[in-house]
């Protein structure tokens, strides 16, 4: 960690030639090589410097150098003319050596180091293990999940991260008996997804924080399947958060101009889960009367037509007449095949955001 330390500031291709040289002939090279990639992607920043987008920049280069004779000698007359009319265009000094460097900056051996921040050999030794278990996933045809009774919390992340990576899932059960999980894998597809296995690689960090639990993945390798188990017990550790407040920045906007205003009703976040067939639905808030009335408010501002038909057929579903949709007026529900009406729950349309006072007209207070 000592060698990404002092090249701080300066290319990934010079680090890169550094850390071969410290690799050598060693046999643990596939070691050395996993924790580097680990070091570069999850704790060091590469950022590309260049006074313009470099595309944009050999653009302006090439189309400047072409109005003279292609000779070495033309080189330095191109950079100083080009860095005069940047300086002015862009109200800075710019000089021929940063268009040099600008110019194939967004290369990968050219981005420049310009954070780091060194993990413990343990922190790094966990990140090791998991991402060696995350790999397996890549290969699996379909993973059987059980889920036994947890704190409520507990269920609503993990079953948060199965929406945020948009596994295709089949759930069953309860939270008061546990669930049963059937996610289809990245070979299940009609051809293998490297994207959809790394999403499914993404969830196991999420899964960790589940107290109890016992996972099966189904392998495919050349003409033999295998199986994969793994259970809490497996001493692996997440560097996933326990959880974040709010999934969005609408949600959170609304969370605090309800306690602006500060009524009598509690307003409560992911409190309830509520089974349908084959999934499972988690209102983003729920909202508590001191006289005992409960409603459960669920926020649709999200575009994406795969989600917004989601969310319409679990409403449809769901048979909970104190749910209460709040509908953003921007989304174009005609154009991803919804319809709103003939929905067995109240709908609440805002528009720029959802407003505590709108709720709360609804609710009659």
């Amino acid at each position: 960690m000592g060698c990404f330390n002092s090249h701080l500031g300066r290319t990934q291709g010079e680090l890169d030639r550094e850390l071969s040289e410290l690799e050598g002939d060693s046999p643990d090279y596939r070691v050395r090589r996993g924790l580097i990639h680990l070091l570069k992607g999850d704790y060091g920043t590469f950022e590309v410097h260049s006074p313009l987008e470099p595309q944009l920049l050999r653009e302006r280069v090439f189309a400047l150098a072409a109005q003279t004779p292609p000779l070495p000698q033309a080189v330095p007359t191109t950079l100083h003319r080009l860095s005069q009319q940047l300086s002015q265009e862009l109200g800075q000094e710019v000089t021929p050596s940063q268009l040099q460097h600008g110019l194939y900056a967004d290369l990968f051996d050219q981005r420049i180091l310009t954070r780091f921040v060194a993990p413990t050999p343990e922190q790094l030794l966990h990140r090791y293990n998991l991402a060696q278990a995350q790999g397996i996933l890549y290969r699996a045809t379909q993973v059987l999940l059980h889920a036994q009774r947890n704190d409520p919390g507990e269920y609503k992340l993990l079953f948060r991260y199965l929406k945020l990576f948009g596994l295709m899932t089949y759930i069953e059960g309860d939270a008061d008996h546990g669930f049963t999980l059937t996610i289809d894998g990245p070979t299940s597809l009609f051809r293998p997804s490297t994207r959809y296995g790394l999403a499914l690689a993404k969830l196991l960090p999420a899964l960790l924080h589940v107290t109890r639990w016992q996972m099966t993945a189904q392998l495919q390798h050349r003409e033999r399947t295998l199986h994969y188990v793994l259970a809490a017990d497996c001493g692996l550790v997440s560097h996933y958060p326990p959880g974040k407040p709010y999934d969005s920045l609408l949600e959170q906007s609304f969370a605090a101009d309800w306690a602006k205003v500060n009524p009598v009703w509690q307003l409560e976040r992911e409190v309830d889960l509520l089974p349908i067939p084959g999934s499972v639905m988690i209102p983003d808030f729920r909202l508590v009367h001191p006289d005992g009335r409960v409603f459960l408010l669920e926020v649709v501002g999200y575009w994406r037509p795969e989600y917004l038909q989601k969310k319409f057929a679990q409403a449809r579903k769901v048979q909970q007449p104190n749910l209460i949709l709040a509908i953003s007026e921007r989304l174009n529900l005609a154009k991803a095949g919804v319809r709103v009406e003939g929905l067995p729950v109240p709908v609440l349309w805002f528009k720029n955001k959802l407003t505590a006072r709108a709720v709360l007209e609804l609710l009659g207070d």
